[in-house]
């Protein structure tokens, strides 16, 4: 989130709305110092590196949306979001890592935040950092445990999230399936959305939507804010100075940062960083090698696979792409069971020669795994395309019929894992599909132009 409009911000002051406007938004922003008396941290790398806190401060929310919106019960005080950006030394990548606020963390020795008592250094989940030492001992934690030195260390609460949704219009969610979380409130049918910002608070909160807990929860906050930065860089809000005002000032009001990340800061990025999009942002979760690591006196918590990670923040210091270089996404069409992993029969119903050929390469130029060798259909001529699908496998063949809009599906119990397309005189050609996780590379990292609605 404090990412997307950052960059909104340094997008608009490259833009020549000036130094005066980026001097008085700056003003607004509440400064604390989370590297005071820092010792013995991390040699810099290159590149710029954020560490990006969401706290589960609710203060200022209304009663009515506590209640639409699941927010009742007493804030812990604690981390809810923890991201690690980095920005390229060239300021044309933002890399995004998230850090499962259960981590195993080892927390440094301390004097405790709230009670004024000395603690050694001992083991915790990485959200407790902050409940016990507030920013500073957050920054120090992480960089710890990741090897990263910070530059800038930026905050947002519940309440600043919901604004900043409300502020830019909403965003737009797709899902191939149903998502339902009776914790947060969540209810979304499968398809496009346009999130207001509580609705917005409903997604990005949810750990009970399915087996993943608190791993698909950061998978979702990440395309939630490659979706943030689609809707600010697309929507005309940064050419808009009025549009602009309103958002930023609703954005940095309610923002708390580090001293020295100010206006001066904001426009020196800004010139670097003009066509920031979607494509130019990577995420990828920390590696993990256990997700349910007992500890005494903590409980369950998520322990990084220590190799993998190594290597991960080793490339962030070396200010290299997370991601594999790639051609521009094409748009594609969200669907729930990867197409990688639907086994397909082509067969031709009409009698125009190479239409089997033809759909079959089609379909497999998409990702289904079809045979290769389609066959021709026996009876009269098919009018309309027809898929039929084994009821075991009734959520592959939702998949395969996005890709044939308009086609009838048919289920014929015992038919199967293979699922069979009898192309109709109707066919006019394959939609591209993807599915909503699409990591690749050596990080399993995904471009935000990869999970955005296309």
């Amino acid at each position: 989130m404090r990412l997307a409009t950052t960059l909104s911000v340094l997008v608009l002051g490259a833009g020549g709305i000036g130094h005066v406007l980026m001097t008085g938004l700056d003003t607004g922003i509440d400064r604390i110092d989370p590297f005071k008396d820092m010792k013995n941290r991390p040699q810099a790398g290159h590149g710029m590196n954020v560490l990006l806190v969401g706290t589960d401060s609710r203060e200022k929310i209304t009663k009515a949306e506590k209640e639409k919106y699941r927010l009742g019960g007493a804030p812990c005080r604690c981390t809810d979001t923890v991201m690690l950006v980095h920005l390229s030394e060239d300021r044309e990548r933002a890399s995004v890592v998230s850090l499962p606020r259960d981590s195993y963390a080892e927390m440094p020795e301390h004097v405790d935040a709230t009670t004024g008592r000395h603690h050694d250094a001992h083991p915790v989940k990485l959200n407790a950092a902050y409940a016990e030492g507030g920013p500073a001992l957050t920054v120090r934690t992480v960089e710890n445990m990741t090897g990263v030195k910070i530059d800038h260390y930026l905050e947002i609460d519940f309440t600043s999230f919901m604004r900043t949704v409300d502020a830019v219009g909403g965003v737009e969610i797709c899902t191939a399936k149903p998502m339902k979380d009776t914790y947060t409130g969540l209810a979304m049918p499968a398809g496009r959305h346009r999130l207001s910002g509580g609705q917005a608070l409903q997604y990005v909160r949810s750990r009970h939507v399915d087996g993943a807990a608190d791993l698909g929860r950061m998978q979702r906050q990440q395309r939630f804010l490659a979706a943030l930065i689609h809707r600010i860089t697309g929507s005309g809000v940064l050419l808009n100075p009025v549009r602009f005002r309103e958002v930023a000032t609703t954005v940095l009001g309610s923002v708390r940062a580090d001293q020295g990340f100010g206006a001066d800061r904001m426009l020196a990025l800004a010139k670097a960083m003009r066509g920031f999009g979607p494509a130019s942002s990577e995420f990828v979760s920390v590696p993990v090698g256990d997700v349910s690591f007992p500890v005494k006196g903590i409980g369950s918590t998520v322990k990084w696979d220590a190799k993998k990670a190594r290597k991960l923040f080793r490339a962030l210091r070396e200010d290299k792409p997370l991601a594999p270089h790639r051609g521009p996404a094409l748009k594609r069409v969200v669907v729930d069971v990867p197409p990688r992993e639907i086994r397909v029969q082509v067969y031709n119903g009409t009698r125009t020669d190479g239409l089997g050929r033809k759909v079959d390469a089609a379909l497999r130029g998409t990702g289904f795994d079809t045979t290769g060798a389609p066959l021709n259909g026996t009876g009269p001529v098919v009018r309309r395309t027809l898929v039929t699908y084994d009821p075991r496998w009734d959520r592959s063949a939702k998949s395969l019929a996005a890709a044939l809009p308009g086609c009838e599906l048919k289920a014929v119990p015992g038919q199967g894992r293979t699922l069979r397309v009898t192309a109709g005189a109707d066919y006019r050609g394959v939609t591209p599909v993807r599915p909503e996780q699409t990591q690749s590379g050596e990080f399993d990292a995904v471009t935000g132009d990869q999970v955005v609605c296309g």
